[in-house]
């Protein structure tokens, strides 16, 4: 095994890289694949990436991100949807974790989305979540009559809600690829004005995910892509999402709109035309990502689990770790747990951001 940065790969690793990937039982989700690594490591210099070898050829990659007294952790945790080591069919059987560990200098391996297929880190995995898709496999149609039965009353809403927008914000516009940076400035700024509104952390605050999200806006490839989509009602934007996708898979990631257009809903409005526009790319899964919301619960066709957790080995830094996220995960576990408190949590947030925007 050798340990590189992401940068540092020979495009014959690479090209393994994605061959493993194809081969795996799991979605093609584009937050697996080298590109998504590499653009990590251009603003995150703790990146890397441990290679493994059987002979002369690489047999899985564990890409990861190395802290302070070794703490490890996913790559772009925080913010990636999904995560874990690209392997062989069946050599996670073979691998011993604490060596893995080891080897990597890593006193712990954290994870918060770990895929269903990961078998050689699934077992230490302290919680288990749901991430929402939307199967356009058969395409838009076969889509929209699913909600038909199962949301009728959300659809017939949804649409007339789409029909007034056009009627008095101006003509509707969808494009689904739109590449004007000034676009994904917009949408970043609506984004940023949510999380405060709603009392969470803004992520665009921290200069290295702005920074990422400009690198993945900027990057083209067939499993691996950066894709804004926007919604617009004349020529002004109303609703927009930043995501990535592969050519099975896109990844929803950082959807927003302009609060002024609320009471048609634009942003369930964008979801849906997202929809239609990857039905017709060929691309057969929306991954919604994990973590509760109604309108999530409208417009899945289905669920995926996904797992949180880490991987440490006995020392200093295996406690370290325990203390630095065990006791606010098991706080949040609480109160997630209890509709009542999580509900109590939510007013609580809001009213902490409107005590700040005064």
């Amino acid at each position: 095994m050798r340990v590189a940065g992401p940068g540092e790969l020979g495009e014959g690793e690479r090209e393994r890289w994605r061959a493993l990937r194809a081969a795996s039982e799991a979605p093609r989700n584009p937050f697996m694949e080298p590109e998504f690594t590499e653009a990590v490591g251009r603003v995150r210099p703790g990146a890397r990436v441990a290679v493994v070898y059987e002979g002369p050829e690489p047999a899985g990659f564990l890409p990861y991100e190395r802290g302070p007294l070794g703490q490890g952790r996913a790559i772009g945790l925080g913010v990636s949807d999904a995560q874990g080591a690209i392997l062989r069919p069946g050599l996670g059987l073979g691998l011993e974790t604490g060596e893995l560990l080891k080897a990597c200098s890593l006193s712990s391996f954290a994870f918060d989305n770990l895929e269903a297929e990961q078998r050689l880190f699934v077992r230490y995995a302290a919680e288990e979540y749901a991430t929402y898709v939307i199967d356009v496999e058969k395409g838009y149609e076969t889509y929209e009559s699913v909600l038909r039965a199962q949301s009728p009353k959300f659809l017939k809403t949804t649409l007339a809600k789409e029909r007034r927008l056009g009627r008095q914000a101006g003509e509707l516009r969808f494009v689904f690829d739109e590449r004007d940076p000034a676009a994904l400035r917009t949408l970043m700024e609506w984004k940023s004005a949510q999380y405060r509104r709603t009392g969470r952390r803004d992520r665009f605050a921290q200069e290295w995910i702005t920074r990422l999200v400009g690198q993945l806006a900027r990057t083209r490839a067939p499993e691996c892509s950066g894709t804004l989509s926007v919604l617009y009602a004349g020529e002004r934007p109303v609703a927009a999402h930043f995501g990535l996708r592969s050519a099975s898979v896109l990844a929803c990631w950082f959807p927003a709109y302009d609060p002024e257009f609320a009471k048609f809903s634009p942003g369930l409005v964008l979801h849906l035309r997202m929809a239609e526009a990857a039905a017709a790319e060929g691309i057969g899964t929306l991954d919604l990502g994990r973590g509760a919301a109604e309108y999530k619960d409208a417009l899945k066709t289905g669920e995926l689990p996904v797992y949180e957790g880490a991987v440490t080995r006995p020392g200093m830094g295996a406690a370290l770790h325990w203390l630095s996220r065990e006791p606010a995960r098991r706080a949040h576990s609480f109160v997630r747990g209890r509709p009542r408190l999580a509900s109590l949590a939510a007013r609580t947030l809001k009213g902490a951001a409107r005590l700040r925007r005064t």
